[in-house]
């Protein structure tokens, strides 16, 4: 049984380390390393709400798709600090999804129909927000379904309060949201907040739109609602980027390195070097969850000096669903790939890739 970390800190101290954060260890760096620490136990503390909610979702979701695939992580390091310069006003100890988990189902339909089986649920947990990126789909092109959740508890109130976000997407959207994220490692551009080249921000925008009239959902805002438009602008920033060659480079398989111990445990850490092309993932049983924790943090301090790469701490059913479930840390653009082509072809209609 995982032994779930509790909190250390108060929340003002929890505010004061996302300051520090921000702030960076040029001025007191003992001051920031000590922040990291906080920041750490914060992220940990989610755990316990995050592996509940997961359980759900993964009941939840079975009965919509027998084929969905359920995974959880805590926010990374680098995506807290870069949400904390997003939103200047907004504090660490606000942020809704420190504690995420993550649906990924066969198609849009199923999405709508896990939504709905959330709606029509007793949980006792109260639902905090719906954000509904179908319907209104985000200028960058990112669709799905977010739900926010105030976890609760009238057992035991240590975690009550806590928010988890959970991500319903189709397996087209992730797609998608896995290309951004491999072309913005690899460009070191933050294309997933809307920073970058103008040309990818744009192509990215111009696929999802493709992708969302595939899927008969309501197109990004800002992009050409017909077939014929679409295509022609499509296929004009694809050849000006050269973005099917790139995206099939960026795509090269790393090496992958596990640790001899990986099969069977319950938390994976991943860590991408970009530079060296390797991927090195380690396994631990879910009674480690303080190592597994400690580890991920000197992952994170690792890559925040190097700017190379990238670590993610994350559970899963499987060793077999890393692939499915994060393949920006394999590096794996195929289905994005396949349905740039598609798009390119004029093909928006017919069954799945």
């Amino acid at each position: 049984m995982a032994r779930w970390a509790v909190p250390q800190f108060s929340k003002k101290q929890v505010n004061n380390a996302g300051k520090m954060l921000i702030e960076g260890p040029f001025e007191n760096i003992g001051g920031y390393f000590d922040a990291l620490d906080v920041i750490n136990n914060w992220r940990s503390i989610h755990g316990h709400p995050l592996n509940t909610f997961q359980t759900t979702l993964r009941i939840k979701g079975r009965q919509v798709d027998s084929h969905v695939l359920v995974a959880q992580r805590v926010k990374r390091l680098s995506s807290i600090e870069a949400k904390l310069r997003r939103f200047p006003t907004m504090t660490l100890s606000q942020m809704q999804d420190i504690g995420g988990c993550r649906a990924i189902l066969s198609s849009a339909e199923n999405v709508r129909d896990l939504v709905k089986s959330y709606q029509r649920s007793d949980l006792k947990h109260k639902l905090h927000t719906i954000d509904d990126y179908m319907n209104t789909p985000k200028p960058t092109g990112y669709r799905g379904v977010h739900l926010i959740y105030s976890y609760f508890s009238d057992k035991v109130d240590t975690y009550n309060s806590l928010k988890i976000e959970m991500q319903l997407r189709s397996s087209y959207m992730h797609a998608w949201a896995t290309a951004v994220e491999i072309v913005g490692t690899f460009t070191r551009q933050a294309l997933k907040s809307s920073q970058g080249e103008e040309d990818w921000l744009r192509f990215f925008a111009l696929m999802s739109s493709a992708i969302a009239m595939m899927e008969g959902t309501e197109p990004v805002p800002g992009t050409p609602n017909s077939f014929d438009e679409l295509n022609f602008e499509l296929r004009d920033i694809e050849a000006k980027l050269d973005a099917i060659r790139r995206l099939r480079t960026y795509g090269t398989a790393p090496t992958i390195l596990e640790n001899p111990e990986v099969k069977g445990q319950h938390f994976f850490l991943l860590e991408l070097d970009v530079a060296q092309s390797k991927l090195e993932v380690t396994g631990y049983k879910s009674g480690a969850l303080d190592r597994a924790a400690a580890d991920y943090l000197e992952a994170e301090k690792r890559f925040s000096s190097s700017q190379n790469g990238d670590a993610v701490l994350v559970s899963v059913e499987s060793l077999a669903s890393l692939r499915r479930a994060y393949p920006n840390y394999f590096l794996d653009t195929n289905m994005f790939v396949e349905l740039v082509e598609r798009a390119i072809a004029g093909n928006y209609l017919g069954v799945p890739v």
